[in-house]
């Protein structure tokens, strides 16, 4: 089968395209024909190994596993014999940010990964790009008790966390103010913004207006500079670590001094995402009661996935970029 192949952490040229064997599945596991895949912002930071601390998990000096790719929509070919629930000719979707090997013709699901059936309403490409951006929304949202009719901002309202995290926060009854740029204002609205900010006319920071919770998907505000938009006991929770890794020090600080006069209960909160199967049932139900679309920006031939990872680092993709292998 052909696979791209990455042995050294690194800019997009260690990605090469090569054949190897198709894998074998064994009494536990299904082998997926990969129909779709993505490129998203773990895939970007798997290639090159940042945060560095990636390294203890991906390998120290070399990625122990070859073959990139956290998100696939497939068709299952062969099953184990202790395999029950799925059959050849089932069409499933799954992720995960620690790596799938989706990045080649086929690749083998295990009993960790969190897949399921793909739901009727979208079609394979949307399957492989919507896991990861609701995965990450919705690890955002829950750290923190929001009720129907709560004031919230969203930065980075348009990229694939964030059109995850209107439809969500829309579906919750939140009243959102996105921040985007000028082209996806409409996008915004429709995916449940009542207000929008468009970041290249205005900065959202200097808002005198304040919310229960500001969520910079993007990661590229502070702290610091959103704390006056937050109301008594209000919440920042941001998708990266921050310079110096501070939304780690300020989540615990924040908590520990919670009660201290000046800071009125604000809090920032550190957005750990540990169960995908969760994120997973929470998405196939909202598709299948159309609560949920996926967004995608632009669709790549499988031999084109490092002009792919290149578009998507620029940092300004609409939703969700998908390489088809159909």
């Amino acid at each position: 089968m052909k696979a791209f192949l990455y042995r050294k952490y690194g800019p997009l040229d260690v990605l090469q395209l090569e054949e190897i064997p198709r894998p074998v599945p064994n009494s536990r596991e299904l082998l997926i024909k990969v129909i779709a895949t993505s490129v998203n912002r773990t895939d970007c930071a798997n290639i090159r190994a940042k945060p560095a601390i990636m390294r203890l998990s991906m390998g120290l000096f070399k990625p122990r596993n070859p073959i990139l790719g956290t998100e696939f929509s497939g068709e299952v070919i062969e099953t184990g014999n202790e395999v029950t629930y799925y059959k050849p000719g089932d069409k499933v979707f799954g992720f995960a940010d620690s790596g799938l090997r989706s990045y080649a013709e086929y690749l083998l699901l295990q009993p960790s990964i969190a897949f399921a059936k793909v739901p009727q309403s979208i079609n394979m490409q949307q399957a492989a790009g919507c896991i990861e951006g609701m995965h990450y929304a919705y690890n955002i949202i829950n750290k923190i008790t929001l009720n129907p009719g709560d004031q919230v901002l969203v930065n980075g309202a348009t990229g694939g966390i964030g059109t995850a995290a209107l439809q969500l926060l829309q579906y919750l009854g939140m009243k959102i103010t996105a921040v985007c740029n000028t082209e996806n204002i409409e996008l915004a609205r429709s995916l449940g913004a009542i207000e929008v900010i468009d970041w290249q006319k205005e900065d959202f920071t200097q808002s005198d207006k304040t919310y229960h919770a500001v969520f910079d998907v993007a990661g590229k505000s502070t702290f610091g500079k959103c704390k006056h938009l937050l109301l008594p006991d209000g919440a920042y929770i941001s998708s990266e670590l921050g310079p110096w890794s501070q939304n780690v020090g300020y989540s615990l600080l924040t908590a520990i001094f919670k009660s201290v006069p000046f800071n009125k209960g604000r809090k920032v909160k550190f957005p750990y995402p540990p169960n995908i199967m969760r994120s997973l049932r929470l998405l196939v139900n909202l598709i299948e009661e159309g609560h949920f679309t996926p967004v995608i920006d632009r669709i790549y031939p499988f031999e084109q996935i490092p002009e792919a990872f290149r578009y998507v680092e620029k940092g300004h993709k609409t939703g969700n970029v998908i390489i088809s292998l159909s």
